[in-house]
């Protein structure tokens, strides 16, 4: 087996949201985070998910991981209703949550933990080809607190990808570094999804973020969460963030999400 041989077997998917509601108990209140959200993911789509803190981005995407259920509409990730977590759908979260007493090939073995029918040998070298991928394959036997926020950042993306997932979801992956290392992380996502065509949902605030790393951005209005109006991003890629083209589109979603009542449509910028 070869790692490419084993990334081509393992093609993007479909993601199919339909008419998901769902609601938290808190303090004897009912919170409802996601009202009736129905959302379309095209095989290998890069889509991000952009509002207000607690506007029930980060729930879709846990029930589309797998990890909360709806109370009312149902996910299917390549036609195939989504009842349990999956290795088809990693998570990146805004904390790296890298082992400590792991080094750093050891971290991206433990993803492959999800992935059967490898060899010792065969897990080693698919973890130090996605290490090479996020430019760290010279610090494979460092520890987790010899890195710094931004490569903390590339060993979750190398242990995400690793078990080469249909879907790869990422709530807020970016949100705790500084600017400039968002920036250089901004490149190298765009260019590993570029290479791999993986599904990518990713969560944000930030919309300059949005439009420099989407295919596609749906805003969402807070309390309850829905889906109020896409916008389909057509600049080329790689894209900077710093460029004028990249701040008028998001001047343009910004305006539109601070319109929480407009209809849910979809508009091309």
């Amino acid at each position: 087996m070869t790692v490419q041989t084993e990334i081509q077997n393992e093609t993007p998917s479909k993601l199919s949201v339909q008419h998901v509601s769902k609601r938290f108990r808190s303090g004897g209140r009912v919170v409802h985070a996601l009202a009736d959200v129905s959302l379309e993911v095209g095989e290998g789509e890069f889509i991000c998910l952009v509002g207000p803190s607690g506007c029930g981005k980060s729930t879709l995407l846990n029930i589309i991981a797998g990890l909360e259920t709806a109370d009312e509409g149902r996910v299917f990730t390549g036609g195939a209703p989504i009842t349990h977590p999956g290795r088809d759908r990693m998570v990146m979260f805004q904390e790296s949550a890298l082992f400590p007493w792991l080094d750093v090939l050891d971290n991206v073995l433990f993803g492959l933990a999800l992935k059967p029918g490898l060899s010792k040998a065969e897990r080693v070298e698919v973890a130090q080809f996605y290490l090479k991928l996020v430019g760290l394959e010279k610090f494979a036997r460092s520890y987790i607190h010899e890195l710094s926020g931004g490569m903390k950042q590339r060993v979750a993306l190398a242990r995400a990808l690793a078990p080469n997932p249909r879907v790869l979801l990422m709530d807020e992956p970016f949100a705790a570094l500084d600017a400039l290392t968002r920036e250089q992380l901004y490149g190298d996502l765009q260019r590993i999804w570029q290479e791999h065509r993986k599904t990518i949902v990713f969560v944000t605030h930030n919309v300059r973020e949005a439009a420099c790393l989407g295919d596609r951005v749906a805003l969402f209005s807070p309390h309850p969460g829905r889906i109020t109006a896409q916008f389909r991003v057509g600049l080329p890629r790689p894209r900077d963030l710093n460029s004028v083209e990249l701040a008028r589109h998001a001047t343009e979603i910004t305006a539109a999400l601070k319109g929480t009542t407009v209809p849910a449509e979809e508009f091309a910028i």
